[in-house]
């Protein structure tokens, strides 16, 4: 079998840690400690290293699942978790516009220094306040070449989606390179 690092990313409370609970077939590996911060004011644990699930998907592959702590102080993290990534999944709170400047900033964090296939998730968009994927795409000043999916992190069917999109895009990464 062939194992392939995924990086699950973006800012505070923007449904990591679900993600990936949401479709792992073992236990996930969580961080998750109680917030002290302005993090508290959002939900009661937050991340501070990382979470880790695993996916087998067809005969032959296997995905490990890396989320990273969405807080600013957590980012030395970021760099450690990125080593070795073949893609990246930036999730989005999609009805947090105050969010997307942080993520874009992960995202040039992310991106700098490497260049990985990423796509975009949009999570939330089951509510009725969530942004359109595309009004998400203007604001976050993303490529049109950037593939951005509307997703529900609790849905293991979407999260799936999500996941078999990444690998496309993987894919499509290793041809052109």
């Amino acid at each position: 079998m062939q194992t392939v690092k995924m990086v699950v990313t973006g800012a505070l409370a923007s449904g990591k840690s679900e993600f990936i609970k949401t479709i792992s077939e073992t236990d996930v590996v969580s961080t998750e400690r109680k917030s002290t911060d302005e993090a508290s004011l959002l939900k009661k644990e937050t991340t501070v290293a990382m979470d880790f699930g695993r996916i087998v998907v067809g005969n032959d592959l296997v995905l490990h699942l890396f989320g990273t702590p969405g807080q600013k102080r957590f980012d030395f993290m970021w760099e450690m978790l990125s080593q070795g990534m073949m893609g990246m999944v930036v999730l989005v709170d999609s009805t947090r516009p105050d969010t997307f400047r942080e993520t874009s900033r992960i995202i040039d964090f992310f991106t700098a220094n490497q260049k990985t296939p990423y796509i975009v998730a949009c999570n939330k968009q089951d509510l009725p306040d969530a942004w359109a994927p595309e009004d998400i795409r203007h604001s976050l000043r993303l490529d049109e070449n950037v593939k951005i999916v509307p997703c529900v992190a609790l849905d293991p069917r979407q999260v799936r989606n999500v996941l078999l999109e990444l690998l496309y895009s993987v894919l499509e990464f290793i041809e052109e390179g």
